[in-house]
């Protein structure tokens, strides 16, 4: 059954003050607000997160990505343990892909992490992809502020790691951590190199068994790898380890690395300045999602699109003279200002 959000007559500044108690009933009321597609429901999240805004920013935020079947679930319970063994209060944002039929996740997190989602100290919140972008729902980002001003110390948030989750997620968190596997074959082969560049650390998990001497022997081919990329942060090289959620060996070694990693990166001023990029970064995102909401609702693009689709799969037009065509309506239309914003941005970007 889908989660329903807070009724309008639940005042946002009471549902704030919960969240910002420690409310676990009241952080996954507002989380599903803040996911709600409903306009109303949508107003009222934005009420919510200006209040709870000047209560955000204080975790450690850690993405954490890998293909299917790497051990993500595994991994992330062993680390989440870990961490409130050390008197920290996590929260875990895992993204499921979403049910073509119901639009549900799938995956249930809280039953891959059974022993995390039961700890007082933990927060596990699955929540379906919907389609969206990379995998990760649109509102995992708001999410992430919701669980920082609710107290939590450090939030996790996993990928399905699909298509260009990884980069989704690396938009949004300080550390982004990729999770591979030895024994698979050519150890390098599909490694993509936006990935090599993007990763803060690679674990190379399932480290245990007969599958240590592999573990490290791949170790040692993405440590050779990743020489030849340069990493985003002059400051930092990003180190490879070996690990085996399942026996949780290693963990304390790939938190002691995210530590070393924010030490340096605060050191040199240069954490706010991450931050304040993926907020602008996130902006723009915003605006370019707004846009095209905006120029599909048109009558003019509803009647035409369908017609240059058309043209573009029967090879009649180029895709750049169909889209020309299609964003000539906004002249026509009168909404030269979008028009103008569209060009601004990819001038921007270009």
């Amino acid at each position: 059954m889908p989660r329903s959000a807070p009724s309008r007559s639940v005042p946002v500044e009471a549902l704030a003050a919960e969240v910002r108690a420690g409310n676990r009933r009241a952080l996954a009321k507002a989380i599903t607000l803040v996911e709600s597609t409903r306009r109303d429901h949508q107003e009222g999240a934005q009420r919510l997160l200006e209040v709870l805004l000047p209560h955000t920013g204080g975790a450690v935020r850690v993405g954490v990505s890998g293909v299917p079947g790497v051990g993500k679930s595994t991994f992330i319970e062993a680390l989440g343990l870990y961490l409130i063994g050390l008197g920290k209060r996590v929260a875990v944002l895992a993204v499921d892909p979403s049910s073509a039929l119901s639009g549900g996740s799938i995956l249930g997190d809280k039953t891959r992490m059974p022993r995390l989602a039961t700890a007082p100290e933990a927060f596990v919140r699955p929540s379906p992809s919907a389609g969206s972008f990379g995998g990760v729902t649109r509102r995992t980002r708001e999410a992430l502020l919701v669980c920082e001003a609710a107290g939590y110390d450090v939030v996790l948030v996993e990928t399905v790691g699909v298509g260009q989750s990884e980069f989704a997620v690396a938009s949004m968190v300080d550390f982004f951590l990729v999770l591979l596997l030895a024994g698979a074959g050519d150890e390098l082969q599909g490694i993509k190199k936006g990935i090599l560049e993007l990763a803060d650390a690679l674990a190379i998990n399932k480290a245990d068994g007969d599958n240590v001497g592999r573990a490290e022997r791949a170790a040692a081919e993405y440590r050779a790898a990743l020489n030849l990329f340069t990493h985003a942060s002059p400051l930092w090289d990003p180190p490879v380890v070996t690990v085996s959620a399942l026996e949780e060996k290693g963990i304390d070694r790939v938190w002691a690395v995210v530590e070393d990693h924010r030490a340096r990166l605060v050191a040199a001023n240069e954490l706010d300045k991450k931050r304040r990029d993926q907020q602008q970064a996130w902006l723009w995102s915003m605006i370019d999602d707004g846009l095209k909401r905006h120029f599909l609702a048109r009558e003019d693009v509803a009647r035409l699109l369908p017609e240059m689709e058309a043209a573009v799969v029967g090879a009649k037009l180029t895709p750049t003279e169909a889209a020309r065509r299609l964003l000539a309506l906004l002249d026509q239309g009168g909404d030269g200002g979008a028009r103008s914003a569209l060009t601004s941005r990819r001038k921007r970007t270009a």
